[in-house]
């Protein structure tokens, strides 16, 4: 054969291979899939797979998409394909029980008219026509869940919003949830007195009923008994909620020494408040040690905030953004999370001779120490100052919420088996720390939702939901950088005092100095050499410290800039230069085989 009949062969082989390969893992994977993020978002979760294995009747999807100009928009078509490739895996995973349909509703069509039946919402486009992008899902029992608008911004959440749908479908009664507290939950002030989003995520999943706060028993048919800043209770009551407990009810229950979202409340309405909450024989009765009075202050998990004419981010310790290593890693309701913020919250801790199991869930740093609510409460019209509040010396691992299961004594009133979970923060709710809001939109930036909701649908049984609400957050925090910032931050403020003591001290000096040589801006008094010398010596002092002050803060972010520096060497210059390295490396030797390789050949044919 000739070489030239050789090549030909070979690339008519390659070209039948691949075709007969792409047909056989067509027909036979076809949900193969390869996921290579870090958090899979690509791969249906166990809790969909269990969703949709426990379907009891057939589902119809039909998923709303105008095709019509679709071009003009790739982004959103390209989500549009994305959409419906993974209703097709949740369709091929049911077995039959999930019928997709696609529906294609332009303007002036019987499509268009099922669509705003619906309750799919339109977009107007540039050209005035209308555009339908949203999913209804329809079972036989006249049950049905719509989807109105399939907003990109959704994307990471994408799995949730559409495993969610199916078990509304799948569960039409919804579990009763009784409200109790002083929390502003159907009235945030800070979003023109609407409720705040997890209410509203509550509202739509589940029946809400709120309990008046002269209750005298919880309704026995609520599945759950949710707390939110309690005011005081007398003893009757707090029996009465341990009572439900002990019969097999659950509760979710969140107290706090110092709730920001009360103050903003008070702020905005002008009413007093109390912005502490406790139960104290109850949460004792459960084995819950908890001090209304302790706030926890954490250096490493500190947030960082602008305040007053502050032109460099300080660090805020009472404002606690909470990572990976912080949640309970084996607790179904926080083993997926990857961030939460919390504020001002405070601590628990088993009880002495505690007969329940006490787990944290969620904990702070070894960075944390422990401050008066009320010097705190003073601190935050100086937030720099709160950092003076923290104790290094003392530092040590607290928890800030629990779960609490077991036999349980309550006193007068007897002993039984109890599951609760305990949050000693009410700002978890508040929706400026975890999502921002759009028009009908929600993009969270932290797993607030996700842990209030997953706890709720742990203690209610719907766990199978939990894991798909921590998946959308894909936050990856420069962890390095914020930990030089803290400690950059820690230095300053250190130097900072003492400079400022030392500037303090100057001025003070100027001024007796001046007083005491009766002079004053106009006076025209001769000062002797050595009275101008002193005023020189403590101007030249003046001078020297706010130059110092002036250096601290250009050298505040010193390093953080030099490991940009070398991070931006290292992608755009080290990196591609080892690749080009190798590569030449590679060539060269590649040459000296083939060069070592033509005296052989040549001796062979000469033989």
């Amino acid at each position: 054969m000739t070489h030239r009949k050789y090549v030909w062969s070979a690339l008519a082989c390659a070209t039948v291979l691949f075709v007969g390969l792409n047909i056989f893992v067509g027909y036979f994977f076809t949900d193969a899939r390869l996921d290579l993020t870090q958090s899979s978002q690509y791969t249906l979760s166990q809790g969909t797979r269990n969703i949709i294995a426990q379907l009891p009747e057939p589902v119809t999807l039909r998923l709303y998409f105008t095709k019509k100009n679709s071009a003009n928009y790739p982004v959103t078509a390209a989500y549009a394909k994305r959409v419906r490739d993974l209703l097709i895996q949740y369709a091929s995973l049911s077995k039959g029980k999930i019928l997709l349909e696609d529906v294609d509703p332009e303007s002036f069509t019987p499509e268009q008219d099922q669509a705003e039946a619906a309750g799919i919402r339109s977009a107007p486009i540039s050209n005035g026509e209308i555009f339908y992008f949203g999913l209804e899902g329809v079972n036989s029992i006249d049950g049905r869940s719509v989807i109105p608008n399939l907003a990109i911004e959704r994307e990471p959440y994408l799995e949730y919003d559409l495993t969610s749908l199916l078990y509304q479908l799948a569960h039409p009664d919804k579990p009763k949830i009784a409200i109790l507290g002083n929390l502003p939950l159907t009235d945030n002030p800070l979003n023109a007195g609407h409720p705040v989003t997890i209410y509203s995520e509550l509202r739509r999943s589940y029946d809400v009923t709120t309990m008046p706060s002269g209750f005298t028993s919880v309704p026995a048919q609520a599945n759950l008994l949710l707390v939110a800043h309690p005011g005081q209770m007398t003893l009757n009551q707090q029996r009465a909620i341990a009572s439900y407990l002990m019969k097999g009810g659950k509760a979710l229950i969140f107290v706090d020494p110092l709730s920001e979202l009360v103050r903003e409340q008070m702020n905005a309405t002008g009413q007093r408040a109390d912005q502490s909450s406790n139960i104290p024989e109850l949460l004792k009765g459960m084995g819950v040690d908890y001090n209304p009075d302790d706030v926890v202050l954490d250096r490493q998990l500190a947030q960082r905030i602008r305040a007053g004419d502050q032109q460099q981010p300080i660090v805020y310790p009472v404002w606690l953004h909470l990572r990976t290593g912080d949640f309970g890693p084996r607790d179904p309701v926080t083993a997926s999370l990857t961030a939460m913020n919390l504020a001002s919250t405070g601590f628990l801790a088993p009880a002495k001779g505690a007969t329940t199991k006490f787990e944290p869930l969620l904990t702070s740093s070894n960075q944390a120490s422990i401050s008066n609510a009320q010097n705190v409460l003073q601190g935050m019209n100086d937030p720099a100052a709160l950092l003076d509040q923290t104790d290094p010396k003392n530092a040590k691992i607290y928890t800030l919420a629990a779960r609490i299961t077991g036999h349980a004594k309550v006193n007068g009133l007897g002993e039984g088996d109890v599951n609760l979970i305990v949050v000693a923060d009410t700002d978890v709710f508040d929706d400026r720390f975890w999502v921002r809001l759009g028009d009908d939109q929600q993009q969270p930036f932290a797993d607030n939702a996700a842990f209030v909701l997953g706890a709720v649908e742990n203690l209610t049984g719907s766990g199978d939901l939990i894991s798909l609400r921590t998946r959308g957050n894909t936050e990856r925090p420069f962890t390095v950088v914020q930990q030089m910032q803290i400690a950059a931050e820690l230095r300053f403020r250190e130097t900072l005092n003492v400079l400022q003591a030392k500037l303090a001290a100057s001025q003070n000096q100027m001024s007796q100095l001046q007083q005491g040589r009766g002079l004053n801006a106009g006076s025209n008094t001769q000062l002797t050499a050595e009275q101008n010398g002193q005023i020189e010596r403590v101007r030249r002092d003046i001078a020297g410290t706010r130059l110092q002050l002036r250096d601290m803060q250009s050298r505040l972010r010193t390093d953080i800039d030099r490991l940009g520096t070398e991070l931006a060497f290292a992608n755009i210059l080290l990196i591609p230069a080892f690749v080009a390295a190798f590569a030449i490396a590679f060539g060269l030797m590649r040459r000296r085989r083939a060069q070592r390789a033509r005296p052989k050949t040549a001796k062979a044919e000469a033989a």
